[in-house]
């Protein structure tokens, strides 16, 4: 399933405390949280996701929804 795919793709490139991508072949939501986004702007988040992705956003993922965290941001979110 590319949901694997995807999942993979994200986990061997950011060290990630959570990671859990749901999808339907088409759409995805990627909920991650890593340390690797401290002091990053919202657009530099996505820019890592998308390098870790490399080409599969071209050519495999059609819509991908990111909600992307530190763990500090994740902690109060869950709190």
């Amino acid at each position: 399933m590319l949901e694997d795919v995807i999942y993979q793709a994200i986990a061997a490139n950011l060290p990630c405390s959570y990671l859990d991508v749901t999808g339907d072949g088409r759409h995805f939501e990627a909920v991650v949280v890593s340390e690797s986004f401290n002091n990053q702007s919202r657009i530099n988040r996505h820019r890592l996701i998308y390098a870790a992705l490399g080409d599969r956003m071209k050519e495999e993922v059609h819509a991908l929804s990111m909600k992307l965290y530190t763990n500090e941001e994740w902690s109060r979110l869950n709190g």
